[in-house]
């Protein structure tokens, strides 16, 4: 394990000092993020990384940029493709590294962005806008897809629609690269669903929800004709559930450790961390802490890849914060230093590329 170099990177606003992502070594017996540099990006509010580890993908105003990680995780810029809409606030690969999937945020729609083998982005596949529900008390459900992610199995893509309470599974059709709506999971009204995670042998799926600040835990089966999800467990991300202030909290991050056993997830407002253990048996989740972060609105949370430390991205204090983690007594201690950072949004740490 300690042979492996690990790279942090941090994609900011940047409207502010930042230039859009940075570049960090990580240490990851001691848990310390050293920064090395910094890419010019427009307003990188996410990443993500081939499934060879040799490019990066990245949100900008544009659409998505791809750069090439050298043998240090150093990136250099490639090429970038116009999505044909507003800009984006979540990526993920597919299986095969065959697409890029985008969400939009602002224009409610899923885009597939077809990806070269050399790793480069191509031509747009498809573009998909989800349909609002209309207003209801005062509230405009309007489209907000907040988060794509494929199933383990790569049979299905799943948008998470925080503005509709929804998420949609398409499949991908293989022949025409189009998406194709097979079936809709409805959370209830004001849930707003903002992050999907699914367990490492694929069986559980894992729903933040921002608004009632709980996660919603499925069963996941995609052996038969149309995927299964399965409703069994639903539970508060919140230090205090009952808190006459829980309006103001918004569950925000949510991340899985490597170990596979452990979920952790952040709330803004009340500016925590949450660990919950995972039943490898049935999924079920058993809440072992919620504590504070040092930090406000935890956007996003990484889990450092031997278990024992993570970093929070804090992107109202314009911080990142790092913890030790005690599985033991199930506490967090706050190691080093808050590092400073313009309106951080994502974290993500990877190891660089092995040199064929």
């Amino acid at each position: 394990m300690g042979k492996k170099k690990y790279v942090a990177y941090v994609g900011s606003y940047t409207h502010g000092a930042s230039k859009g992502i940075k570049v960090y070594d990580v240490d990851v017996e001691k848990g310390i993020l050293t920064e090395r540099n910094e890419v010019e990006v427009s307003n990188s509010s996410h990443t993500a990384v081939s499934k060879n580890g040799k490019y990066l993908y990245s949100i900008e105003d544009e659409g998505v940029a791809v750069f090439e990680r050298d043998k240090d995780g150093d990136l250099a810029r490639m090429n970038s493709v116009d999505i044909d809409g507003m800009r984006g606030c979540y990526l993920a690969t597919d299986v095969d590294g065959k697409y890029l999937y985008v969400a939009g945020y602002h224009d409610g729609k899923v885009t597939v962005v077809h990806t070269h083998r050399d790793g480069s982005l191509g031509s747009l596949m498809d573009g998909v806008f989800h349909k609002g529900l209309g207003s209801v008390a005062e509230r405009n459900f309007r489209p907000h897809v907040n988060c794509v992610r494929p199933t383990p199995d790569n049979k299905y893509l799943c948008a998470v629609d925080n503005g509709i309470d929804q998420v949609k599974i398409y499949r991908i059709n293989k022949r025409t690269h189009k998406l194709e709506l097979v079936d809709i999971l409805r959370c209830p009204r004001e849930t707003a669903p903002r992050i999907i995670r699914f367990s490492d042998d694929g069986k559980y799926a894992y729903l933040l929800c921002e608004l009632s600040n709980e996660i919603r835990v499925y069963t996941y089966d995609g052996s038969g004709k149309h995927p299964e999800f399965e409703l069994i467990q639903t539970i508060s991300t919140l230090q205090k559930a009952e808190d006459q202030d829980a309006v103001h909290n918004a569950a925000s991050g949510l991340t899985l450790a490597n170990d596979g056993r452990h979920l952790f997830c952040t709330t803004a407002g009340e500016n925590t961390v949450s660990m919950f253990e995972i039943n490898p048996e049935n999924g079920i989740l058993t809440k072992k802490f919620t504590l504070p972060i040092s930090g406000d609105y935890p956007k996003d949370i990484v889990i450092f890849p031997d278990d024992k430390h993570l970093a929070v991205t804090n992107h109202a204090s314009n911080t990142i914060t790092v913890f030790s983690i005690d599985y033991e007594k199930n506490i967090i201690v706050m190691n080093g230093k808050p590092l400073k950072v313009d309106m951080p949004n994502s974290i993500h740490i990877w190891a660089v590329p092995e040199e064929e």
